[in-house]
This record gives C-alpha cells, sequence and structure tokens, in this order.
C-alpha cells in the first residue's frame, strides 16, 4: 500500500504566506532594526534566505542570515551524535543585542526549536528570540510556540510534512503524506 500525498502549499501559497510572514516579522518589530534571520539546517535556512528577500523587497534592506546546525544539541540523539553529520553552523554576525528571528520549516515537538536555542546562546545573547515557521503541525512536547506561522495543519502522529526545494533551494510546495 503506497502512501498517500496532499499538496497542503502549491508554489504561489509558499510564496503568499513567507510574504505574510515577511509583513508580520517588520509590523511585530517595527521594521528591521537589529533584526536578524537566523534559519535551522537545512529548510530553514532555505526559507530565512526566501523571508529576508520578501524583507528586502518591502523595506529595501537585507536582513542578515545566519544558519544553525542543531545535530550536537538534539536531546533525542545523546551518545549517537559521534555517528551523525554535522552541517556547518554560520552565523557572520553577532548575535549581541539583536531580535533574532529563527526560522524553521515544519514545527512539530518542539525539541528542534529548543536544540537551536541552546546552540544560539552559544554564540551570543540576543535581545530576543522570535519564531517563524511555515508548517506548525501540532504535537508540541515542550511549551514552544511560533510566533509566525504561515499554515497550521493538524496532523496525526503518523503523517508527516515536508517542504519541498527546487535546484536553486527556493520552495516549490509543502505536502502532507499519510
Amino acid at each position: 500500500m503506497g502512501s498517500e500525498q496532499t499538496v497542503i502549499l502549491d508554489g504561489p501559497g509558499v510564496k503568499r504566506a513567507l510574504t505574510r510572514i515577511a509583513h508580520e516579522i517588520l509590523e511585530r518589530n517595527k521594521g528591521v532594526e537589529g533584526l536578524v534571520l537566523v534559519g535551522i539546517r537545512t529548510g530553514g535556512v532555505h526559507l530565512a534566505h526566501e523571508i529576508a528577500e520578501r524583507i528586502r523587497e518591502i523595506e529595501g534592506e537585507l536582513l542578515p542570515v545566519g544558519a544553525v546546525d542543531i545535530t550536537l544539541y538534539r536531546d533525542d540523539i545523546k551518545g549517537h551524535a559521534v555517528h551523525l553529520p554535522v552541517g556547518k553552523t554560520d552565523i557572520p554576525f553577532s548575535l549581541e543585542r539583536q531580535k533574532v528571528v529563527l526560522v524553521d520549516d515544519v514545527l512539530y515537538t518542539g525539541r528542534t526549536i529548543r536544540a537551536a536555542m541552546d546552540a544560539l546562546m552559544d554564540y551570543g545573547r540576543p535581545t530576543c528570540i522570535q519564531l517563524a515557521v511555515l508548517i506548525d503541525r501540532g504535537h508540541r512536547e515542550l511549551p514552544i510556540r511560533a510566533d509566525f506561522v504561515g499554515r497550521n495543519v493538524p496532523t496525526s502522529s503518523k503523517e508527516s510534512i515536508a517542504v519541498n526545494f527546487d535546484a536553486s533551494n527556493r520552495p516549490t510546495d509543502v505536502v502532507l503524506q499519510k
């Protein structure tokens, strides 16, 4: 029996969601002053660049974008981390006194976000950390919520959600697999 896929957001839907997130980020932070974006590897990094581009279109200013790898901070792999490939954390700017918008593709249990916040704190002490996600699918195990959400998609724990990207790392669609 093959898995059934449903497209939750098509290409234009993803673009609209990211544009709305960009507007909400600007509104909440009253512009771009002291604002940086940090994406969680890998999908979150691609989405952070997309949001930065939308903000540039709106405000005429390109925000700094960094990338954080959470492999060594995950709580579900303690003791197994030596066997996992570790991506690169690349934050080429100071986080001190910055408003950091952490970006991820899908918010699920909250454990990835907790790990990313731990990783960020090793790079400095931001004024605040806000969370932007394209999809919030529920099932939280930790008290974490997103500040900016593209789409809430209630799911069962047996289902999965994938954000697909093209060869130039632009999001093409979001699918639910049953």
